[in-house]
C-alpha cells in the first residue's frame, strides 16, 4: 500500500489522462516523451491498489520514483526526470522464471532488465526529438552507470529504495525469513544517502515494518 502522501500524487496525477506533469516546464518534448512512457506502463497487467483503486504497478511506481527525485534533490534535471520515469518500464515482459534460478540467473537478469528498459527509453526519446547527449545521459542513469560521486546516480538510488520500503518490503516480508530480510535491509541501507535513511525512517510503514528495519539497524 503506498503511503498517503504518494495516494495524493499518484490519484490526481491519474484522474485526468492530459495532466502528465505539473511541477517541472521542460517544454513539449518532456511533456510527450512522459505520455509515451505512461501509455507503455499502463499496459502492465500486474495492479497495485491506492486508495481502493487498482493500478498498473510499474506506470504507478513510475510515477512515485519522478516524485522522490524532486524530494531528493533541489532542482532535478530532465534526463534524471526521464529516467526516473522510465527505470521499469515494460517490465513485465521480462519476468524473473525467463531467466535460471540461483544469484547468476538473477544477476544476468538484472542486466538484462536495465539494458531492456534503456532500450525502450531510446526509442521513446528519439521519438519525443531528444538529442544523443541527453538520451544518453538516461540510458546511463537507468543501467546505474553513474560514478559513485554522481548525485543523480545516488538519488536514482535512493528514490528506488524509498519506493520499494513504500510498496514491496511488506509483501516481501511476508514470504521471507527474518534472518535474510535483516540482511537485506542491511545492504540495501548500506547503499542509500544519509538523507534518504531520514525519509525511510519518517514514511508511512507498518509497525511490523519498522521494528524489522530497527532490527537490521540496530
Amino acid at each position: 500500500m503506498a503511503s498517503r502522501w504518494f495516494m495524493w500524487v499518484i490519484v490526481g496525477s491519474m484522474c485526468d489522462a492530459g495532466l502528465v506533469v505539473t511541477n517541472y516546464s521542460f517544454g513539449p518534448r518532456f511533456q510527450d516523451a512522459i505520455s509515451l512512457i505512461d501509455e507503455a506502463n499502463a499496459a502492465d497487467p500486474v495492479t497495485i491498489e491506492v486508495d481502493g483503486q487498482p493500478l498498473p504497478k510499474e506506470l504507478t511506481h513510475a510515477r512515485m520514483l519522478m516524485e522522490w527525485m524532486g524530494r531528493l534533490l533541489p532542482e532535478p534535471t530532465e534526463p534524471l526526470l526521464l529516467a526516473a520515469r522510465a527505470h521499469h518500464i515494460r517490465r513485465w515482459e521480462s519476468p524473473r522464471d525467463s531467466f535460471p534460478e540461483g544469484r547468476r540467473g538473477y544477476l544476468r537478469w538484472r542486466r538484462d532488465l536495465q539494458m531492456r528498459h534503456a532500450r525502450y527509453a531510446r526509442e521513446i526519446l528519439e521519438k519525443a526529438g531528444y538529442e544523443e547527449e541527453a538520451i544518453k545521459r538516461v540510458e546511463q542513469i537507468i543501467r546505474k552507470e553513474t560514478s559513485k560521486n554522481d548525485p543523480e546516480g545516488q538519488a536514482f538510488e535512493d528514490g528506488l529504495t524509498l519506493v520499494f520500503l513504500e510498496t514491496q518490503l511488506h509483501d516481501l516480508v511476508l514470504r521471507t525469513n527474518n534472518d535474510t530480510m535483516v540482511d537485506v535491509i542491511r545492504k540495501t541501507w548500506q547503499k542509500i544517502s544519509p538523507a534518504a535513511r531520514e525519509l525511510a525512517l519518517a514514511s508511512d510503514i507498518s509497525p511490523a515494518d519498522r521494528s524489522l528495519i530497527e532490527q537490521a539497524l540496530a
